[in-house]
This record gives structure tokens, C-alpha cells and sequence, in this order.
């Protein structure tokens, strides 16, 4: 059993609000408890992490911080099976899914553990009389608020950089799932970080998420999640001048043209709307489909539709349940709008009995790109299909939404391929695939409302740093 503690300085500590009860969504029972906090909690967690930034932490070198993350990464890789049984019972997402994040945790700390000391600044041809270099350096104290969809992978995603680049960090996961990044934090503390350097503060968003967005101690805040909280964040960043790393979902089109291998897409295309039971940023939920193949593939995905397999998600089936009751009433909300706008379902996979929050992964025709559910993140396991006519109808309808996330181009033509995926704007563009299996070396971020920023890869690395330029004047 997890504590129902925050850890701050280096210590398990109780929350200054209580505790919150953390539902199991398979089956509607409670899966455990987690440290209910507010400004207090997290101010104590802010400062901890100041006195680690200029002290011992803010102290070690590069090297050492990269020995540090792989001590992480090795004790996380051993104590996979636990996390993911955590993930599973919080999320509600199938074992073998919940092992891929528990594994990619670890991944995320292995590649930024190999990233902190070879991370640096150039030197500047700039004048005999002078030698200039530039330094990478940390901001300082990072905060970061996660959503409840992913919670060990996106701690794996946003603390690692942070860490490898020097910074403190305060960490605030969504209250909706937590158990299995509070047991993280349990094995990170093995690794033995200089009290402060990491901190976790649990509770509500508007609680807890909202004192850290607000706290002016700190210097850099890393968001993912809604559209809506994310303006609140950019203001109350703005109110202390700082950056904001922003990823706020996508609406991502999957462009289907009439000589792609139908073979190799079917799956994929099936696999990018049902992971996680649709609840994915980067969910593939618009299928942009050229009109000459449009009966032959909806007539397959039909048939795949109507195999999966839903259930609890400790029977390890195909697709486990939505988060809780409020996301699943939302999600039942878009479809009744789109059957009521015109659109229509083509398939939708069999509802299991029982009390868990499960809807049916859902295949939706005669849907137009202007409409509500094809420009709204729906978060939940509904492919609409929209037909396209030519390249530059496929161009236009892809682009066609106010985000621009991640995007899919399936095609046996290598022109085509390179002319769409310019054309696209999305922070990645796929050709024949979708998704890279959490892609750590890969930059993801989004453009349009999408957020800015960059997550995964060395880019990552840039966004919790800054550029300093030393100019010596040896005339």
C-alpha cells in the first residue's frame, strides 16, 4: 500500500487537508488513498526545493546528476510488474498497456541519466580580442502538473529533463490517478537525491495544482492537459514572468490514401483510437479517408470494431474503462450531439456488465469536418471518418482544427508522402505508422492550440534551461 503522504524535503509528510479517497474505475470500489494539500503543502514543497537548488543539488555537476537518474532508472525497471499493477488498478487501463508506461518511466530517467553531461553551450567565433562561450544553465525551481491519463510515463516525461538539467523540481499529479506515482517516488527516494531536489504534492487541481501554477518561487512551469486550464496557467505565468511549457491535446487526422498498404494501416488505425480507451493527447480520432477507398475500409474497420474487446481492466482485455463517471458522461455527450448534427454509427464494440465506467470503442460516419465532434478532443474511444477528394483536400481538411498535435500520412508514394507531411502542421507527422511505442528520443509538443514547448528528446533539455553567454575581453 502506497502512503497517503506528500514527499517534501526529503520526508513523507501529511497533507495539511486531509486525504482524498482514489477510485478504481473497473469497478467502481476504492483503490486507495492519497495526501489531500493546499498552499501550504505546497509552499513548504516550493521552498524545500529553493534550499536544494542553491545548495547541495543546485552544487552537483553534471556527471553525477546523470549517475544520480540512472540509480532511478534501474530501481524503477526492477519494480516494473508493481507500478504497472498500481497503474492498472488507477487508470484502468489493460495490464499489458500498464507495463509499457512502468517500463518507459524508467526508459525516460535511462536516456536524460545518459543526456546531463552531454548537454552544453558553443563557443562563439566572435573576435581576437575576445573569447565568448555559451552555458546551458537550469532555471531553477520547475513546477509540474501532469493529467490523469498517463501519470507514471508523463512523471518519467517531465521530472527526468528537469532533473538532468540541474533544476529542483515540485511535482503535483492529477488526483484522479496517483497511487502508482506516489509509489515512484517511493523507489526515486532509494536513489538518495539531496533532500528538495524532487517533491511531490498531491490533491485537487484547484487546490493544490492551482497554489503551485500561482507560487511565485517558481521559475519554469510544465502543463499538460486542457486548453482551459492551460490559459490559466499562461496567466498566472505571465503574472510572474516566466515560461510555460503547454501541451493541451490534440485532434489528430489520420490521411488515408487510396494506395497506402490497407493491410498495415487497418491495425494501427484501430490501435491509435482505443489505447487507453481513447484518453491520448495524441489519440489518431479523425480518419481522413480518399473517397475512392472509403467503402472498402470503413466495411474492414466494421469488422475490427465489433472484436474488441472490453472489460476490467484486471482481465487484461483489448480496452478497460473511461477515468470516472464525469469523463464518461462527457464522452456519451459527444456522440449523442453528433448522432443529433447527422452523423451516424457505424459500429461500436459490446458494453460489459458491471458497475466500471466502460464505453464502447465507437466507429462514426457522415460526419463533416466543421462539426462539433471532428474540431472537439473528445477523450474517449470515437473514430469519426471524413471523407477527402484529392491531395489538397486532404491537406486542407487535416489542418482544418484549431490544433495540430500529431498527424499520420499513409501512403506508397514517396512525393506524396513528403509533400503532405510539409504541408501538415502538427509538432510530429508520421508516414505509414502512428506513434513510436512513447518515442523518449523523439520532440513532442504540439502547434496552434495544441501548447508550445517541447517535451521528449534533447529538446526537452532546452525548454527547463537558459542561455548564458560569457564574454572575456583579453585585448
Amino acid at each position: 500500500m502506497t502512503k497517503p503522504q506528500n514527499y517534501i524535503n526529503g520526508k513523507w509528510v501529511d497533507g495539511s487537508l486531509g486525504k482524498l479517497d482514489m477510485l478504481n474505475p473497473s469497478y467502481d470500489t476504492k483503490a486507495g488513498e492519497i495526501a489531500r494539500s493546499g498552499e501550504k503543502d505546497i509552499d513548504s514543497a516550493v521552498k524545500a526545493a529553493r534550499e536544494a537548488f542553491n545548495g547541495v543539488w543546485g552544487k552537483t555537476d553534471a556527471a553525477n546528476r546523470g549517475r544520480m537518474l540512472y540509480k532511478v532508472a534501474k530501481i524503477l525497471e526492477e519494480n516494473v510488474e508493481e507500478l504497472a499493477e498500481l497503474e492498472s488498478k488507477d487508470t484502468g487501463k489493460p495490464m499489458k498497456q500498464a507495463r509499457t508506461d512502468a517500463t518507459l518511466i524508467a526508459r525516460y530517467f535511462e536516456f536524460y541519466a545518459g543526456a546531463a553531461d552531454k548537454f552544453h553551450g558553443d563557443t562563439i567565433p566572435f573576435s581576437d580580442d575576445y573569447t565568448v562561450y555559451s552555458q546551458r544553465v537550469p532555471l531553477g525551481v520547475t513546477g509540474h502538473i501532469i493529467p490523469w491519463n498517463y501519470p507514471l510515463q508523463m512523471t518519467g516525461r517531465t521530472l527526468a529533463p528537469a532533473l538532468a538539467a540541474g533544476n529542483a523540481t515540485v511535482f503535483k499529479p492529477a488526483e484522479d490517478a496517483c497511487l502508482a506515482v506516489v509509489r515512484a517516488f517511493e523507489l526515486i527516494h532509494e536513489a538518495g537525491f539531496p533532500p528538495g531536489a524532487i517533491n511531490l504534492v498531491t490533491g485537487l487541481g484547484t487546490e493544490a495544482g492551482g497554489a503551485l501554477a500561482n507560487h511565485p518561487g517558481i521559475d519554469h512551469m510544465a502543463f499538460t492537459g486542457s486548453p482551459e486550464v492551460g490559459k490559466i496557467i499562461m496567466k498566472n505565468s505571465a503574472d510572474h514572468i516566466r515560461p510555460v511549457l503547454l501541451e493541451l491535446g490534440g485532434k489528430s487526422p489520420q490521411v488515408v490514401f487510396k494506395d497506402a498498404d490497407l493491410d498495415a494501416a487497418m491495425p494501427v488505425i484501430v490501435n491509435a483510437i482505443i489505447q487507453n480507451a481513447g484518453q491520448t493527447c495524441s489519440a489518431g480520432s479523425r480518419l481522413v479517408i480518399q473517397e475512392d477507398i472509403h467503402d472498402e475500409v470503413v466495411e474492414g474497420l466494421i469488422k475490427r470494431f465489433n472484436k474488441i474487446k472490453v472489460g476490467p481492466a484486471d482481465k487484461d482485455p483489448d480496452i478497460g474503462p473511461i477515468i470516472n463517471k464525469k469523463q464518461l458522461e462527457r464522452v456519451e455527450s459527444f456522440v449523442a450531439r453528433a448522432e443529433k448534427e447527422g452523423a451516424t454509427i457505424l459500429a461500436q464494440a459490446e458494453k460489459p456488465e458491471g458497475k466500471g465506467y466502460f464505453f464502447p470503442p465507437t466507429l462514426m460516419g457522415k460526419v463533416n469536418n466543421d462539426s462539433f465532434i471532428a474540431q472537439n478532443e473528445v477523450f474517449g474511444p470515437v473514430l469519426t471518418v471524413i471523407p477527402f477528394k484529392d491531395e489538397a483536400d486532404a491537406i486542407r481538411i487535416a489542418n482544418d482544427v484549431e490544433f495540430g498535435l500529431i498527424a499520420a500520412v499513409w501512403t506508397k508514394d514517396n512525393g506524396r508522402a513528403h509533400r503532405v507531411t510539409n504541408a501538415i502542421n502538427a509538432g510530429q507527422v508520421y508516414v505509414n505508422g502512428y506513434g513510436a511505442g512513447g518515442g523518449v528520443e523523439l520532440p513532442f509538443g504540439g502547434m496552434k492550440k495544441s501548447g508550445f514547448g517541447r517535451e521528449k528528446g534533447f529538446e526537452a533539455l532546452y525548454d527547463v534551461t537558459a542561455v548564458k553567454t560569457i564574454i572575456i575581453n583579453h585585448g
